[in-house]
């Protein structure tokens, strides 16, 4: 039985099973139990009747949908296979060159520039290294199924979302007559059926940090190495950031005060983070200390992003993540983590901040604030939002201090 097809209804949750239109094409939507929708139509050709797949719904609209299935019809009636004709390309793209074509109208969609950024970044990172070069044809499952697998465990929430983007890809190619349906990339009923699902992984709650005892000798050996990316961790050690919000820094950020301000205040400026770049969705402040600025002053340039990558973009997390590598094997004694002994990370870093300050006894509130977390009751969330940017630029001098050897209440045990 035939209905009209609409928006409304496609967006509902539909019973599972297939939902004809009654555009006399054939076309039709097939739900899913898991409620995932894709596009299909029975058409007569000859004595045979074919059954065509015509992509993901929403990837496909509905009129995009219909179009297909028209010109599907049409071929049909003059005699030529629609099946056939859509699988006979002249040449079969590669995933690659696919990504490219199927971008435009992808990131279009996308308000977010970071998101935009992120979507292009992650294909780059972890799909084209392994089937850039392959023709669609000869992507299955097995060979999605190796991209994720490799990072499935360790970073399961990236692995989820490069295989939704890996699919989209697919769905294009698809739609495209690149490549014959189903996509290999889909999650229910194939992919599912191999890769575990994100709540059944053990996901680590600490990340492996710097001894605190240990950071003076870490940080002197930082101090001598060059580049971009040691910058960046110094800063980030600095001010116990989080790899992302000091990677996406831009000088738009930063407000410095005048003298008699600076003076007054006993620090020169304030770094404002805006709320899209921080995990809890609030904007976030930071004083801006004396080192902190000679440090930013070490910048050849003074518009967009801090720390820019060699092509000019922002650097990646993989930057400071191999520097730490490089500087853990380079030690005799290495960098490790005190109950895991995996050798530190960037974002362990605001854990040794954080053990630093209950080890020698500084103020607890300005740390958190400065870490950006929330803590205690709602009222003294109420209190804090006076941000304690006085006490917290003093305990950033104290940190500094500690770091560099020349403070000697921050030694205290």
């Amino acid at each position: 039985m035939s209905r009209k097809l609409s928006a409304q209804l496609l967006n509902s949750n539909m019973k599972a099973g297939r939902h004809y239109d009654d555009s006399g094409t054939g076309l039709h939507i097939y739900v899913r139990k898991s409620g995932s929708k894709s596009w299909s139509q029975k058409i007569r050709f000859g004595s045979k009747q074919l059954e065509l797949g015509l992509g993901n719904y929403p990837m496909v609209s509905l009129a995009e949908a219909r179009r297909l299935a028209a010109e599907n019809k049409a071929m049909a009636a003059k005699g030529i296979n629609p099946k056939s004709e859509r699988l006979k390309p002249k040449t079969i793209p590669s995933f690659q060159e696919v990504m490219e074509l199927a971008l435009p109208s992808i990131l279009d969609e996308l308000q977010n520039a970071k998101h935009r950024a992120q979507w292009r970044t992650t294909l780059e990172t972890y799909a084209l290294p392994l089937i850039g070069n392959l023709p669609v044809t000869e992507i299955t499952v097995n060979e999605v199924h190796d991209v994720l697998n490799r990072i499935w465990k360790d970073k399961t929430e990236t692995a989820s979302r490069l295989r939704g983007r890996i699919e989209r890809v697919l769905d294009y190619a698809i739609v495209k007559g690149m490549m014959p349906p189903p996509n290999p990339a889909i999650w229910q009923g194939n992919l599912s059926s191999l890769l575990p699902t994100k709540t059944k992984i053990k996901i680590a709650k600490n990340q492996p940090a710097l001894q605190w005892r240990d950071a003076l000798r870490w940080w002197a050996e930082l101090k001598q190495r060059d580049g971009t990316g040691a910058k960046a961790l110094m800063l980030l050690t600095m001010t116990a950031s989080r790899s992302g919000e000091i990677r996406g820094m831009r000088w738009e950020e930063v407000q410095l005060f005048d003298e008699a301000e600076a003076t007054k205040r006993g620090y020169l400026g304030i770094w404002t983070r805006p709320a899209d770049r921080m995990k809890a969705k609030r904007e976030h402040r930071v004083p801006i200390t004396l080192p902190m600025y000679d440090l930013l002053c070490s910048s050849n340039e003074k518009m967009g992003l801090v720390f820019k990558s060699r092509n000019l973009t922002t650097l990646s997390d993989m930057t400071l993540s191999a520097l730490m590598k490089r500087m853990h094997a380079s030690d005799k004694q290495g960098y490790k983590d005190q109950r895991s002994l995996l050798p530190a990370v960037p974002h362990g870093l605001r854990s040794t901040f954080r053990d630093w300050v209950a080890e020698t006894g500084q103020s607890r509130e300005a740390a958190e604030l400065q870490l950006a977390h929330k803590f205690g009751t709602e009222v003294e969330h109420t209190y804090y939002r006076t941000d304690l940017l006085d006490e917290r630029a003093a305990l950033m001098k104290h940190w500094y201090n500690f770091l560099e050897g020349n403070d000697e209440k921050a030694h205290h045990i």
